[in-house]
């Protein structure tokens, strides 16, 4: 039976590729560092492996028999060569036969992108393998923007007036299941965005309208890198962070591409139901 091995698997994307996985006839597992901290937010039937990129000692049994890999770069690890290379190493001599990149739309273009960097190295290891290339998340307004938007009411990134085709991680998850359980996706790579690209100040607007309360958009530099840093984030995450809304800010991050819908047969879904279906965490 085919086994697929899920990193990130307690993030928004990882939990949930492993929902849909579980429709599937295949045998999967949860890559996490601590899998007793890890119970409270998985599924009681997901199968865990103890699994850390930075411990070699965990590689060999975490890759064991496995046939696909679903790889996510945890945010924080930001040297490629010395914290993410070993574990790709690791799983081609374990004999993972493809692997399944969460990269970022636009890393083909960008090669300082620690997503640039493991692409390349995943191809010089001649592991079979499908890029995935989403936009910005909707679902990072909910996690890493939330209490902006609940406490201060306070879209606060530096993103200019640049547009963004957000994408649902929902919809990520659901090309990544197909890409991992059909054949044919080899050698591919996917530029996942929704179906509209907007400014940051129209989704401050969708959401005043959702929340019934006054969201404005703040595109300060500076204020985001003093609230990313009052939050404790390493300054290597924030700078990539910066880096990324500076696409947007530039006009790099509007294009809409035909992928997601083409590859699952029907409309991504809208930020409008997003901000709908999640409306709880910011109220």
């Amino acid at each position: 039976m085919l086994k697929i091995l899920v990193t990130g698997a307690t993030g928004n994307v990882g939990q949930e590729v492993l929902s849909l996985l579980q429709s599937h006839d295949c045998n999967v597992c949860a890559a996490v560092r601590n899998p007793n901290s890890a119970k409270h937010l998985l599924a009681s039937n997901i199968q865990t492996v103890p699994f850390d990129f930075t411990n070699p000692d965990t590689f060999d049994h975490a890759f064991f028999e496995v046939n696909k890999l679903f790889l996510v770069r945890p945010p924080a690890l930001a040297n490629i060569r010395l914290q993410i290379v070993p574990a790709l190493n690791a799983a081609k001599l374990a004999g993972v036969e493809h692997i399944v990149f969460l990269s970022i739309l636009g890393a083909e273009r960008n090669r300082f992108l620690p997503h640039s960097q493991i692409e390349r190295y995943i191809n010089q290891l001649g592991i079979k393998a499908t890029f995935l290339r989403p936009s910005f998340f909707m679902q990072n307004l909910n996690t890493i923007h939330r209490e902006d938007i609940k406490v201060r009411g306070e879209l606060l990134l530096p993103a200019g007036n640049g547009k963004t085709s957000f994408i649902d991680v929902r919809d990520i998850a659901a090309v990544a299941v197909r890409t991992l359980i059909e054949d044919g996706h080899e050698g591919r790579a996917y530029s996942l965005t929704g179906a509209e690209a907007l400014t940051y100040y129209e989704v401050a607007d969708i959401f005043t309208s959702v929340l019934g309360k006054r969201v404005r958009y703040n595109p300060s530099v500076i204020n985001f890198v003093r609230q990313m840093r009052s939050k404790k984030l390493p300054i290597d995450f924030i700078l990539i962070m910066v880096a990324i809304y500076t696409s947007a800010r530039l006009g790099f991050s509007g294009n809409i591409t035909p992928d997601t819908e083409q590859l699952l047969n029907r409309s991504p879904l809208t930020i409008q139901q997003y901000i709908e279906d999640y409306r709880q965490f910011w109220l």
